[in-house]
């Protein structure tokens, strides 16, 4: 599985893909929004395997795809992808993580978002697309309201979160509001 934009290739991870996944799995700045259990090392060998089950999963349900440079292939940005796991058959959840290096630089998660949301309502036929984000990361907001996503509410968040006074968001985005947008 392969979605090629400008920059990069969006690919299924392979072995090669795992030091480079650690490695920003474990810096502080990544940690910062997520739980301690979540950047463990043992979680993120966890999540390296539950990516290769999904690629090999027949019908494909749920996508989480490496982020490869396509000029340096070497270099691993982050990865992204559409999971239907929990959602009907025309829903899926976005979901885009880029190493920290790579936060806020040169509209890499802009053009990433962009494939994901085409790849989700051209070629997996989604009617709806969903999003969860955490109110303190002002770039995820940004990002979602730049594609049309609309709030549609907050979500129960976990006690590690509400302690430090965020809370998680749920966002939306039509298949209908996408082509409004896209027409535009």
């Amino acid at each position: 599985m392969e979605i090629v934009t400008k920059r990069f290739l969006l690919r299924d991870f392979i072995q090669e893909d795992e030091p480079a996944f650690m490695a920003y799995h474990a810096d502080p700045k990544y940690a910062e929004f997520c739980a301690p259990e979540e950047v463990s090392p043992n979680r993120t060998r966890e999540l390296l395997h539950l990516f290769g089950q999904w690629a090999t999963e027949s019908p494909r349900r749920n996508y989480q795809l490496a982020i490869r440079d396509r000029r340096k292939l070497h270099d691993l940005i982050g990865c992204g992808g559409l999971r239907r796991e929990g959602y009907g058959a025309e829903q899926a959840e976005l979901g885009i993580e880029l190493a920290p290096q790579f936060w806020g630089r040169y509209a890499y998660a802009i053009e990433i978002a962009q494939a994901l949301i085409q790849f989700g309502f051209r070629d997996l036929g989604l009617k709806e697309i969903r999003g969860v984000s955490v109110s303190a990361n002002l770039r995820v907001t940004r990002l979602a309201q730049r594609y049309g996503f609309v709030e549609i509410g907050p979500r129960p968040s976990p006690s590690w979160m509400t302690a430090r006074g965020w809370s998680q968001t749920e966002w939306q985005l039509t298949r209908e509001a996408w082509e409004h947008l896209s027409a535009v």
